[in-house]
């Protein structure tokens, strides 16, 4: 598969912070210009997040397609809140409007708190049985020539039948996380799975456990995502001063807004991905070519906070040295959303594609 890469759609144009700060309203005419942007700058999807509080993701989800004509939104989906019977079909149905570019990423909740906020007060593992049996119901019901009937540990029901299926028989289905829960789920149901940007090592033992399970399941290995917050300018050197300016936007973001003031203060995060990114923080604030770790302690690491600092050029290098190691969906998404798009787009991704393009071309050579 060619590599390819991810951004995300911010709602406003006040998400100039970690995702949380985009779940403050939305602004029709400001997604319908971040959205052609992606498309036009050759990105080749774009996440559209799910919180409690954030606008509906199906919903913007649509609106993406609706507004675009190539890019594939990958909608985040936290199992129950819907049916997956329900589920099925609104999926098949975007995808059937979107002409087969959609994908879905589950998302089985990493805190508590925030899945009780939506009546869900199943604990961590059992969250991610409910995701695995979900996304099995998903696939019976695409997949089905007849009704379709269930009766698992979550959910139940008789005689079930879709009129839409999705463009291409399945919708690809995402998942991620670092626990061993995610792990289990991802490689036994996921076409692809999801990352934070750890570094090289860290991710490439995280990809080798979701194989292993992939392997015993007699499944293909996922393809993998993994993601970024690149800071770049022309030098390395100015790079890292914007760096350390959009730290100090960060922290000043983090005292002054709710949601953030909450992730700081409220104690060691209860998802394994954002202890993950904690620790690695507090053993360098640097490391590898260039993966910069302080945006994850100003956060609390709330959500993939990490950051590749340099010009195009060192960013471009990072970036394929997580291909290296069998990343192929690289998703990268700035502190300051549309104007990092619009400057990934224009100096990053070539450099990628002309390096693998390249490589291509040399193995085809000899």
């Amino acid at each position: 598969m060619p590599v390819e890469f991810i951004s995300a759609v911010h709602t406003d144009s006040g998400a100039n912070g970690p995702a949380a700060s985009a779940r403050t309203g939305f602004d029709p005419e400001y997604v319908r210009r971040y959205a052609r942007a992606l498309d036009d700058g050759g990105f080749d999807h774009t996440l559209v997040a799910y919180h409690s509080a954030s606008p509906d993701a199906l919903q913007l989800a649509q609106f993406v397609v609706n507004h675009t004509e190539r890019i594939r939104p990958v909608l985040a989906h936290r199992p129950g809140v819907i049916f997956p019977t329900h589920a099925a079909r609104a999926f098949a149905t975007l995808d059937r409007i979107s002409n087969g570019r959609l994908s879905v990423h589950i998302i089985s909740g990493g805190s508590d708190e925030e899945q009780h906020r939506e009546g869900d007060y199943l604990n961590k593992t059992e969250r991610y049985e409910r995701s695995d049996e979900y996304i099995q119901i998903l696939r019976k019901v695409w997949t089905a020539d007849g009704p379709v009937s269930h009766e698992g540990k979550h959910y139940r029901f008789e005689g079930f039948h879709s009129d839409v299926r999705p463009v291409n028989g399945l919708v690809p289905i995402s998942v991620g996380g670092s626990s061993q829960d995610a792990y289990r789920v991802g490689g036994q149901q996921g076409d692809i799975f999801g990352l934070w940007g750890e570094p090289l090592k860290e991710t490439a033992e995280q990809i080798a456990a979701v194989n292993a399970v992939a392997d015993a399941a007699g499944r293909p290995h996922p393809r993998i995502w993994v993601s970024f917050r690149p800071i770049i300018a022309p030098t390395d050197e100015l790079a890292w001063e914007k760096a350390h300016r959009t730290l100090g936007v960060l922290k000043e973001q983090t005292a002054n807004t709710e949601v953030l003031r909450h992730y700081k203060t409220s104690g060691r995060p209860a998802n394994v991905g954002s202890q993950r990114l904690l620790d690695i923080a507090e053993r360098g604030e640097v490391h590898d070519r260039c993966l910069w770790t302080a945006p994850a302690i100003a956060t609390n690491a709330a959500g993939a906070s990490t950051a590749l600092v340099g010009s195009p050029e060192t960013v471009a290098q990072a970036l394929l040295d997580y291909v290296d190691i069998g990343c192929d969906l690289l998703s990268i998404r700035g502190y300051d959303p549309l104007n990092d798009a619009i400057d990934y787009a224009r100096y990053v991704l070539p450099l990628v594609r002309q390096e693998l393009a390249h490589r291509a071309a040399t193995s085809q050579a000899a």
